[in-house]
């Protein structure tokens, strides 16, 4: 039986075998690129649906089975193999382009990964990019976690042998973004092992940590697998690695405990998944909102809620590392200013509970006069021209005031505050005693965003504060010798 089968500028009659046409299925959802095309069914290459059957099949006979899916912005909602049965490349891959390779990890219950199909859209809306899905279902799909566990290595050779065929037709390493959500992040160790670290960038999405933890390099995903690999852990204490593994690490609100997520079992698969998947989530929210997660590079997550890493040692905009997959830009921003490479840095922020998960970062520098404030802290909250007023979450309540030195507080907010209107100051003696209320001078006070460091930051000078009492500033342009 011959079926004809849409290309992008061709049309070619595709023998289709038995075999073949079981990872086929005729759709009207592609989007086709002529008049005379929409008058024809295309068949669209679909991910594996398996199911807890198949699983239970797979105990007594296991199987490994890749299936490559091109996607581009030309076939949009209809993947194409990525190969020919002549063994040709698909018409619709461009080999100067870049290549984002996207592998999926353990499915013991067989079914389509939920974010799939939104990650392919959002990704090929804001990029013209070669974007090749790996379907590993069979293979991933099945009860036994350790036998998913060894097909990694196993899809990492079947891919490594489609690779030296692309860059035989001209393809570069270069140019090859992998980006694997639990196993799947591990089996890009694997490939860029495979090249030698040659390939341009991995992501690993929070990779997997049963069976990989504490095991050397060359048994999981390594910075040395790529020229740049990051990471995002979101479910340390649980399906994830605590360890750091690439040139930089980031921990969402410590790599654990993702806030939105069930925190009682009786919330079923969600409890279990939810802190693991928050990884894909955030990534695919970094591409489709205007958030910027902005990270500090620090030691640990006790040292970022202690405001000891609030300064990223350079006011340019890419000074702080950005989770996602803009966070290639930060490297280069880096390498342009540092003389050692590679660099192998941790990070942390923290997130809102909801999606889009966003929240915004300023830091809060005073400057006393005298001495008196040493036992107290400081709260605040910004205000807007339109009214809108919101107080800050202090990473650090109780700071030393000694005098002239600074000391800064970082605070987040839930909303982005462009043209601050007043900041609303006030500080608490942390004494008990009762005592009368004390004034304390302060020789300035200057806020600026670590979300947007490029933004100009805002002063006010040689005030007053009293002691649990409501003071209204109305911030202006900092003198130069401040920033």
């Amino acid at each position: 039986m011959t079926y004809l089968v849409r290309k992008c500028s061709q049309e070619k009659p595709l023998k289709m075998t038995p075999e073949i046409l079981g990872y086929f299925s005729l759709s009207t959802k592609s989007t086709p690129l002529s008049r005379k095309s929409v008058e024809n069914r295309r068949l669209c290459l679909e991910f594996s649906k398996l199911n807890v059957k198949d699983s239970l099949k797979e105990l007594f006979v296991p199987r490994l089975k890749i299936i490559l899916m091109l996607y581009t912005r030309n076939n949009l909602n209809c993947a194409e193999p990525l190969f020919e049965q002549n063994n040709s490349l698909n018409i619709n891959f461009k080999k100067h382009k870049k290549t984002v390779w996207l592998i999926h990890g353990y499915r013991p219950l067989g079914s389509i990964p939920s974010w799939l199909h939104n990650f392919i859209w959002i990704l090929l809306n804001k990029e013209d990019i070669n974007l090749i899905v790996v379907d590993w279902n069979q293979g991933a799909a099945t009860f036994i976690y350790s036998r998913a566990v060894k097909n990694t290595k196993k899809v990492a050779e079947i891919l490594s042998r489609y690779i030296q065929n692309l860059l035989v037709q001209g393809a570069s390493l270069d140019n090859f973004h992998f980006i694997g959500m639990s196993l799947g992040a591990h089996i890009c160790g694997f490939v860029g092992k495979r090249f030698h670290g040659e390939v341009g960038r991995i992501t690993g999405l929070d990779p997997a940590g049963p069976k990989f933890s504490g095991k050397p390099l060359n048994s999981r995903l390594d910075y040395t697998d790529a020229k740049f690999v990051d990471v995002i852990h979101s479910d340390t204490d649980g399906l994830g690695l605590q360890e750091p593994l690439g040139h930089i690490d980031f921990y969402p609100n410590g790599g654990n405990k993702q806030p939105g997520c069930p925190t009682s079992i009786f919330s079923g698969l969600e409890y279990i998944k939810c802190d693991h998947q928050r990884a894909v989530h955030l990534f695919m929210a970094s591409l489709k909102t205007n958030c910027s997660f902005v990270s500090f590079p620090c030691r640990s997550y006790k040292d970022f809620k202690s405001s000891l890493c609030v300064d990223c040692g350079s006011h340019q905009k890419n000074s702080c590392p950005r989770l996602g997959y803009y966070a290639e830009q930060w490297k280069h921003s880096l390498e342009t200013r540092i003389k050692t490479w590679p660099l192998r840095i941790t990070a942390f922020f923290d997130t809102n509970d909801k999606y889009p998960f966003c929240a915004y970062y300023f830091v809060l520098s005073i400057i006393a006069l005298d001495e008196s404030m040493n036992n107290g802290y400081i709260s605040f909250k910004l205000l807007n021209q339109i009214g809108m007023a919101e107080n800050s979450r202090l990473y650090e309540r109780s700071k030393p005031f000694d005098k002239l030195q600074e000391v800064k507080i970082l605070a987040q907010f839930l909303n982005d505050f462009v043209n601050i209107s007043s900041v609303v100051l006030r500080y608490f003696q942390s004494s008990n005693f009762q005592r009368p209320r004390s004034k304390h001078r302060i020789q300035r006070l200057m806020l600026e965003s670590l979300t947007y460091p490029e933004r100009p930051p805002v002063c006010s000078y040689n005030f007053v504060l009293k002691e649990s009492e409501e003071l209204f500033l109305k911030p202006v342009t900092c003198t130069k010798k401040d920033i």
